[in-house]
């Protein structure tokens, strides 16, 4: 069997060292720590000329994150999770359920 010859062989593409050199400096950084309503720390790292947000999503849980450790940023309010049927039950009172749904029946059993 014949072997192939290549002249880049065992090498992929963006393979290679990846010093500084090869990629230029790093900007300077400045870390940030940021603790959510739970008590989650997590540090992030900024370029010094970044403007550094009052706010961040916490990585752990989700809820907004601050700066001051003890006045955290409440969350928002979300909606609860509701059925299609909780949606239409807001739209209709149970009378005009009644109602439409003997419509329905009566026109499928062919009496209207």
């Amino acid at each position: 069997m014949a072997q192939r010859s290549s002249g880049i062989r065992g090498a992929r593409v963006g393979s290679g060292p990846l010093g500084e050199p090869e990629r230029g400096d790093l900007a300077p950084r400045t870390r940030v720590s940021f603790w959510c309503g739970k008590g989650h720390h997590s540090q992030l790292s900024f370029a010094i000329e970044a403007e550094i947000p009052h706010s961040w999503d916490c990585p752990k849980c989700g809820l907004p994150a601050g700066r001051d450790r003890d006045d955290a940023p409440v969350a928002e309010g979300h909606a609860p999770y509701m059925t299609h049927m909780g949606y239409v039950r807001q739209r209709r009172s149970q009378e005009e359920g009644e109602i439409l749904l003997n419509e329905a029946l009566a026109r499928l059993r062919g009496t209207i």
